[in-house]
């Protein structure tokens, strides 16, 4: 850069840093009060006053009732950048219905006490009331902390913040404020339910038959071989790998093979009527969570799809869990995607069913809201690749009502049955885990096809 560059480069800085400070001070001055502006045009009347009346001490008057004004909004200024303030949140993640506390920390860092102190946290309208707080005056190095409780019935992810500090002088002259550009987000996952222990596939512990993950080599080593960690028994040790690595290189332990389980979700808008906390399409997302929460608790790898075919963790095979140390991770990702998911605007189940049939086998357990008679068949080929599959089927229509299950959803269930489905009609307001149970029995009734007849316990 030339020597002219650089003089008009800090030509701009120091520019900018002007415009920077002229308009704080603009915005220090309009922060004037009622009382503050009052004084300040008293004394000017007073000062003019004594210059056409030459009365020199109403001129002091007026100057100290001119000067204070400007004297507080001095100190103010100086002291709205000497408060900080900080939120803390807990819990982050919290249920549909369930309430977060929300904590607020003022700390004064500067060596002057400050005036009354007004403080607002912005929230917003769904969490309740916008918190508004009034702190006595804080001395120098002093905190404060105060809380208050948010709660939302509807899941989605809400941001708080910015914080808003409003500070006064002793006199009443100047009021300031100032924002602090921190946010935090409290995310609302659907409500959950317990679901009891039944009958549809693998054992209670969600593992397969043990079988030794192994890909052959050369000769005898028909294992992958991975390096020596403290504690690996001896026996182990590969020592071929180990003479051509030059480190020690031990056989790898066998590792069973976790059973899988998908969780679709149909989100059509066209399959859904209504909408808010009780609708049909709110009921299969809370379904959706208290599945995936009670199979993760039983060591199954599981995946959450939806009718886009967008599969949620994505990670490990297929989009499945890739361990079961991982399970509290994916289930925290799993339950941020039901916390935020929307409607779309699909016709179909084309794309899940694409996805669903380059899978292996495992449990399918699916909540559908309407379904046509194309859909239907469409539904009933994804049973193919299933070990076993579930299908919950609301009856939208008659949801806001609170009818029965009309004659068409019973129709659309007998043919998911009549293709190896374990079907259940979902009236409104049907409880989960007695659906849970009754699809259980009525799979123990039908022998329970293909799949393994453990129980998850």
């Amino acid at each position: 850069m030339s020597h002219g560059q650089a003089a008009t480069v800090a030509d701009a800085e120091t520019d900018t840093n002007t415009d920077t400070d002229a308009s704080g001070v603009r915005a220090a001055l309009s922060g004037l009060t009622t009382r503050g502006r009052s004084f300040l045009a008293a004394g000017v009347a007073a000062a003019i006053c004594a210059y056409v009346l030459g009365q020199s001490d109403l001129l002091r008057v007026g100057l100290l009732l001119a000067v204070l004004p400007f004297v507080c909004v001095a100190v103010l200024y100086r002291t709205r950048h000497r408060v900080t303030g900080s939120r803390r949140l807990t819990p982050s993640r919290v249920p549909a219905g369930a309430e977060a506390r929300v904590h607020l920390r003022m700390d004064n860092v500067s060596r002057l006490p400050t005036g009354l102190l007004m403080l607002q946290d912005r929230v917003p309208y769904v969490l309740g009331p916008r918190p508004r707080f009034v702190l006595d005056r804080m001395e120098a190095g002093g905190r404060r902390e105060v809380s208050y409780r948010v709660r939302s019935d509807l899941r989605g992810r809400y941001p708080l913040g910015p914080l808003q500090l409003r500070l006064n002088d002793p006199f009443g002259m100047c009021e300031l404020t100032r924002s602090f550009g921190a946010f935090d987000t409290l995310t609302v996952i659907p409500r959950t339910e317990p679901l009891p222990p039944v009958r549809l596939l693998g054992d209670a512990s969600g593992h397969g038959d043990g079988r030794l993950r192994s890909l052959a080599l050369a000769g005898d080593d028909d294992v992958i071989p991975r390096t020596y960690r403290y504690g690996d028994d001896l026996r182990r040790v590969h020592w071929r790998s180990t003479a051509r690595h030059g480190e020690l290189m031990v056989r790898r332990e066998e590792q069973p093979q976790r059973a899988r389980c998908t969780v679709l979700l149909d989100t059509r808008n066209l399959a859904y009527e209504g909408s808010g906390p009780d609708s049909a399409f709110e009921w299969a997302v809370s379904g959706a969570a208290s599945t995936l929460v009670h199979i993760l608790e039983r060591g199954f790898a599981v995946r959450v799809l939806t009718d886009t075919g967008q599969s949620v963790p994505g990670e490990g095979v297929n989009g499945f869990t890739a361990s079961a140390q991982e399970s509290a991770q994916s289930a925290g990702l799993m339950m941020d995607m039901l916390a935020v998911v929307e409607q779309s605007d699909g016709e179909g189940l084309t794309a899940a069913h694409d996805v669903l049939r380059g899978g292996s086998e495992g449990l399918l357990v699916a909540f559908f809201g309407d379904l046509d008679t194309e859909q239907t068949a469409l539904a009933g080929r994804m049973r193919q690749r299933a070990g076993a599959a579930v299908a919950f089927v609301l009856d939208s229509e008659n949801w806001a009502t609170g009818g029965t299950v009309t004659a068409a959803v019973d129709q659309r269930v007998r043919a998911l049955r009549e293709v190896g489905w374990t079907a259940l009609a979902v009236p409104p307001g049907a409880s989960l885990p007695a659906l849970w149970q009754q699809a259980g029995q009525q799979r123990a009734e039908t022998g329970g096809g293909t799949a393994g007849t453990g129980t998850w316990s």
